[in-house]
């Protein structure tokens, strides 16, 4: 009973605390996805393809960084605050001044010095995003073992990193543009770096104040195996069994195609208001039609779980959400396109059919992870969850570097206050067709490829309590 009571039983606070923590590292993050294209394109003046490479170096970066952290981490002897919040609560002080340096145009920079500039904090944001984000991911699955709460902790991780997009997705869009007067008489917004370096600050200084906040309501329960050595740990030995686990391996590929919708769509749909529907200021507008649905499913989702699974009900939304974004495309060859209120009604659909998987990736997360201790004897949280985080990074470099490159391809051109008239059909057409595609390979992926079905997971989670208790019954 004194272990159960161990590794179960998490509080309202370890609930709230949990969802503090990707609340905090959103509210940076989230700036990424938002403007960073923008401002390198608009206020730096740095060519799409030299963003691009910008992009393809850091993830190269990335390969190494993030594996090496997270086996560090694995190969610690865990604290008296345990093996992975220390980490979390270290790491955000640089990843939320890196946040700002991002974001800050140093005036007076030629457009090679600002190409250098943006490599420098650009990078090391990502290490210390990496910093945190690694210790965190793997926290869930020291705080309790039970698939319920697990369950539960996915829900609110997902809600406080909606909330942790809000400043980025809703508020900044407001608060960020200054209007300008073209040749012609016309006006025009255009992002103001200072409001932009200022609003960072803030989000940074904030950011901060979460963490440590987070830092303290949280507990981790659930203990190494008792057989379990740290000097033992052989990173290479466990890459072998992340290979042969091929829930792990279909997941990343989803979790990769998820950040990498999110990202392009936040990032081509500021584009899209501000030169398409000439409205900037509805792009906030866009950030509620996807997570109103959230809200509205969050008291059902526990009964629909229970009842369909996990893996089925995450499948059956994206096959929805893909079927609306279809529909989205071919209205662009009808009126009702230049229709901001038609776009963002659709919006809202294609968030309902998103809702399931954004809710429960990280419960799916801990199952693979688990599943990963089932094939290995071991946990090793870090070093998964940083081949993971990795492969989130990628879904992050190909939409960053791959909207820079479908920018510059339809012939969009930063400079510009208002984009030739040929762009714009192009540029509803990229924030429409390739999301649909993004959604239907998640589709079948997760539908036919991963086999952590809730029959399989019952199966799964009984086979190893029975070893634990048997492991228990042999000391």
């Amino acid at each position: 009973m004194e272990e159960k009571m161990q590794t179960h039983g998490i509080k309202f606070k370890d609930k709230i605390g949990y969802a503090l923590g990707d609340m905090g590292g959103l509210l940076s993050f989230s700036l990424i996805a938002a403007f960073l294209n923008m401002f390198y394109t608009d206020v730096l003046h740095i060519s799409a393809g030299k963003i691009t490479v910008l992009m393809i170096v850091a993830r190269v970066w990335d390969a190494l960084n993030d594996p090496m952290w997270g086996a560090f981490i694995d190969s610690r002897k865990p604290t008296r605050f345990g093996r992975f919040r220390p980490y979390i609560i270290w790491a955000s002080f640089p990843m939320a001044l890196g946040a700002f340096l991002m974001f800050f145009k140093v005036p007076g920079l030629s457009e090679n010095q600002y190409l250098i500039y943006a490599y420098i904090t650009y990078i090391f944001y990502g290490m210390m995003y990496t910093g945190v984000n690694i210790p965190y991911g793997s926290l869930a699955s020291v705080i309790t073992d039970d698939e319920i709460e697990r369950s539960s902790l996915s829900m609110w991780r997902s809600i406080g990193a909606g909330v942790g997009g809000l400043p980025a997705q809703i508020l900044l869009p407001l608060m960020v543009y200054s209007t300008v007067a073209n040749a012609d008489g016309t006006n025009a917004k255009v992002l103001d770096p200072t409001k932009l370096s200022v609003a960072v600050g803030c989000l940074s200084i904030l950011s901060v104040m979460i963490f440590v906040l987070h830092f303290k309501l949280t507990k981790e329960r659930v203990q190494l195996p008792p057989t379990q050595k740290q000097s033992d740990f052989n990173v290479l030995q466990t890459v072998s069994v992340l290979i042969k686990n091929r829930p792990f391996i279909v997941l990343c590929a989803v979790s990769m195609l998820l950040i990498c919708f999110q990202m392009y769509t936040q990032t081509v749909y500021n584009y899209l208001f501000k030169n398409y529907f000439e409205k900037p200021g509805l792009y906030s507008i866009v950030t509620i039609c996807t997570y109103l649905p959230m809200a509205m499913f969050l008291p059902f989702m526990g009964k629909l779980i229970k009842k369909f699974g996990k893996k089925e009900i995450c499948a059956a939304g994206l096959g929805f959400a893909a079927v609306v974004n279809i529909i989205m495309y071919f209205i662009g060859f009808t009126p009702a396109a230049e229709n901001p209120y038609v776009f963002l009604a659709l919006t809202f659909f294609s968030g309902a059919g998103q809702t399931f998987l954004v809710l429960e990736v990280w419960a799916l997360v801990m199952d693979v992870i688990d599943y990963q201790e089932f094939l290995s004897g071991r946990r090793e949280e870090g070093t998964s969850y940083s081949f993971y985080s990795f492969t989130r990074k990628l879904g992050q470099t190909i939409a960053g570097a791959g909207a820079a490159a479908i920018l510059g391809w339809i012939g969009y051109n930063g400079e510009l206050a208002v984009q030739p008239k040929e762009v714009l059909p192009k540029l509803y057409n990229i924030s429409t067709l390739i999301p649909a595609i993004i959604l239907i390979v998640m589709f079948v992926l997760i539908a036919f490829f991963y086999k952590l079905s809730k029959k399989e997971l019952e199966k799964l989670h009984l086979q190893m309590e029975e070893r634990r208790k048997s492991r228990e019954e042999n000391e």
